[in-house]
């Protein structure tokens, strides 16, 4: 039987065709589920290929977006003084596995709306389904791709980012020792935060940790010491000058009072942790330390970071029916609906952890509740449109 020829425009489509026009020359003696087999096994390495080709792009572009952004601040950052120009991109590297345990999810689910969004839009999936391909085999084919990635993800989330989030808090420490000591020199008055404190030093050892016979004007308090070090609070995180024996003067606004007050020790705050710093110190929890916590922030980040392993399979749960369009709709019908979809559910994960963490919500229930609605949600899209179907047909 000779096979008429086809014009396919796409590269991958041509490949498909050909690798099962050799299926069709197997030989008369071979096994029908051979066959079968081998025409799956095409099937599945078309489909794998295209949603893996949107899944690279997607995720190029919000790594990029995402990547910038935190770029502009880091540069920021270091033009205030606040870090240092060395470690920006250093930093950035370090912050890699956080970024993708977040995008990778999503950019998932957009490129299972793309891609078979696509084949349904130009009635390739319409042939597949005339030839007996099932959606349950499809959505098989799709939960193969989803582990891996489900895999790659439980990789960042539970090992990678906690260690780069680790790493990034040991230089962050060693830049908030070093950023204002750095900055003074020895017999010159010197402002700091943004004007408020003045720092006077006679003599600074060579390392730049301690200061000698130290003056320091905050307010309306005058500071005399013989020495000073700076140290970094491991519970807080906030900076703090210790001075030795000294004396403090409180000047009191339109009065001649003045309070004086010798010490052998005294401890001024120099800055507090930054928000940034803050969240980091908790990503930085190695995972095995967070199972059995009672801590209630122990407790929202260990759920947190499961949370973003099965969004994995419920997104392609979700994204699977959401992707089936009408050739004259297009490609993109239901996409904007469903990003809508899914920044509820990112959100919902967001404040129910912050809910976890501040004891208002219970970690028994915790984001698990969120993953089930979402789970109905995704299962209802699944087999809704089947049971209706069947109803319709069972009443004709």
């Amino acid at each position: 039987m000779r096979l008429s020829p086809v014009r396919v425009q796409d590269e991958s489509r041509r490949s498909v065709i050909k690798d099962v026009f050799k299926c069709t020359k197997i030989k008369a003696g071979t096994h029908l589920f051979a066959f079968i087999k081998v025409v799956n096994l095409i099937l599945f390495r078309y489909l794998a290929r295209e949603l893996a080709g949107s899944l690279v792009a997607v995720t190029t572009v919000l790594l990029m977006i995402l990547m910038s952004g935190r770029l502009i601040q880091q540069l920021a950052a270091a033009a205030a003084g606040e870090v240092s120009l060395e470690i920006v991109f250093f930093t950035l590297l370090l912050r890699l596995p956080s970024f993708l345990e977040m995008i990778l999810p999503l950019a998932l689910f957009i490129s299972i709306l793309l891609t078979y969004g696509r084949l349904y839009a130009e009635s390739e999936m319409t042939v597949l389904t005339a030839t007996g391909f099932s959606d349950r085999k499809l959505l098989g084919y799709t939960l193969i791709p989803a582990a891996f990635l489900m895999a790659l993800v439980a990789s960042f989330t539970l090992i990678l980012s906690p260690w780069g989030a680790q790493k990034m808090e040991s230089l962050y420490k060693k830049q908030a020792q070093m950023s204002e000591f750095e900055l003074l020199a020895p017999g010159r008055f010197q402002s700091a935060a943004k004007g408020t404190r003045v720092t006077y030093t006679e003599a600074l050892s060579d390392d730049k940790t301690q200061m000698h016979q130290v003056f320091i004007a905050d307010g309306n308090t005058l500071l005399l010491a013989e020495t000073g070090t700076q140290y970094v609070s491991d519970e807080t995180g906030s900076r703090f000058l210790e001075l030795h024996n000294g004396r403090r003067y409180d000047l009191t606004p339109n009065s001649p009072e003045l309070q004086v007050l010798d010490f052998g020790l005294y401890g001024v705050k120099i800055a507090e942790e930054p928000e940034e710093r803050r969240k980091l110190r908790k990503e930085a929890v190695p995972t095995l330390d967070l199972i059995g916590s009672s801590d209630p922030k122990h407790q929202a980040q260990l759920q947190w970071r499961i949370s973003l392993i099965l969004m994995v399979p419920i997104l392609t749960l979700i994204a699977f029916p959401l992707s089936k369009v009408n050739p004259r709709q297009g490609r993109f019908a239901r996409l904007f609906p469903a990003i809508v979809l899914f920044m509820v559910y990112i959100s919902l994960l967001i404040a129910m952890t912050g809910m976890i963490e501040k004891r208002t919500l219970s970690p028994v229930i915790g984001l698990w509740s969120l993953h089930i609605v979402y789970l109905l949600i995704g299962a209802g899209l699944l087999l809704l449109p089947e049971y209706l179907r069947r109803r319709k047909v069972k009443k004709l």
